[in-house]
């Protein structure tokens, strides 16, 4: 009976002091929880620099400036007419020799071909009149020239984008209106002005066609390709302005990645107005803060890995 008191006095001292030890410790352990908790909800991400220059990051200032309401619309370059050679013999004969093939570069006065007259059984040469490229090619040699098309020389220093206007869009496109030409991907973009519309429908399409002249001097315009016309209606100055390849959506809001003394925090902005290139922002920054106009899906990215490890 003594040996059985002694166990349940022994058992409930040391139930005391595993409830004594629990209720000195448990804050302490807490309270460390917690700290922990507040240095993840700050979401900063620190990177180096050789980090940020390997990602691409590119960093600007939020400023003010102009935002442009756009007509975004659809098109195709093609060559400028105005700037086309079509070879053709003047005495009509036999082809000798051809000097130039489809896609080599001619300068004006280059020979291009030789040709042998009927008439006189003298060979003369044919000769640019243009500098360009040769594009087609409709003889060989050995065949009678008969009055055709030889080959055709274009230069492509300048091109012709003809955008597609539908009948809601007529009202808004008017002549000396400014373009932005932007290439499929965006990543090739000119401006010019709309220099004609023209005065008939494509009754296939029902569209109007206008066209935008622009320098090519680098060919960067290839002939049938396909473009979009951001056609410049009006144009406003705003207090804050980002680039909108900036934000991301984090948690179903709108950030931006602003750089701080710690690091990058996405920061949740209120936005206005955009034209594509460039978005209002009404709230959630200031003037001259330092964001991520580049490549801030690495620092979603980062974010979002983050996250995981805090959640397991």
């Amino acid at each position: 009976m003594n040996d059985t008191l002694t166990i349940k006095r022994t058992l409930a001292r040391s139930l005391c002091m595993i409830l004594a030890t629990l209720i000195f410790v448990s804050p302490t352990h807490a309270e460390s929880e917690s700290e922990e908790g507040e240095d993840h909800d700050e979401g900063h991400i620190e990177l180096s620099q050789e980090q940020i220059d390997h990602a691409g990051i590119a960093l600007e200032k939020v400023r003010s400036g102009p935002l442009q309401e756009v007509l975004t619309v659809y098109g195709t370059i093609r060559s400028n007419p105005e700037q086309v050679q079509r070879v053709s013999a003047r005495f009509d004969g036999a082809v000798r020799k051809i000097d130039k093939r489809i896609g080599d570069s001619v300068k004006r006065g280059d020979t291009i071909l030789t040709v042998e007259a009927n008439e006189s059984m003298q060979d003369y040469p044919i000769n640019a009149t243009i500098d360009g490229v040769v594009t087609h090619r409709e003889a060989n040699i050995g065949e009678q020239t008969n009055g055709r098309t030889l080959l055709v020389i274009e230069d492509l220093s300048t091109v012709w984008v003809e955008l597609s206007l539908f009948s809601q869009d007529l009202p808004l496109v008017h002549v000396g209106q400014k373009v932005r030409i932007n290439s499929k991907k965006r990543d090739v973009t000119a401006e010019g002005l709309v220099t004609y519309i023209a005065p008939m429908g494509i009754s296939s399409s029902q569209t109007v066609l206008a066209r935008v002249p622009l320098p090519n001097p680098e060919r960067r315009w290839t002939p049938g390709q396909f473009v979009v016309g951001d056609i410049i209606l009006s144009e406003a100055n705003v207090p804050l302005l980002v680039n909108t390849e900036a934000l991301q959506i984090v948690e179903n809001r709108p950030v931006i990645f602003v750089q701080g003394e710690e690091g990058f925090e996405p920061r949740p902005v209120q936005i206005g107005r955009s034209d594509g290139r460039s978005t209002e922002v009404l709230g959630g920054l200031s003037s001259g803060e330092i964001y991520v106009t580049k490549n801030s899906f690495v620092l979603k990215s980062e974010l979002g890995k983050e996250d995981a490890e805090h959640g397991h």
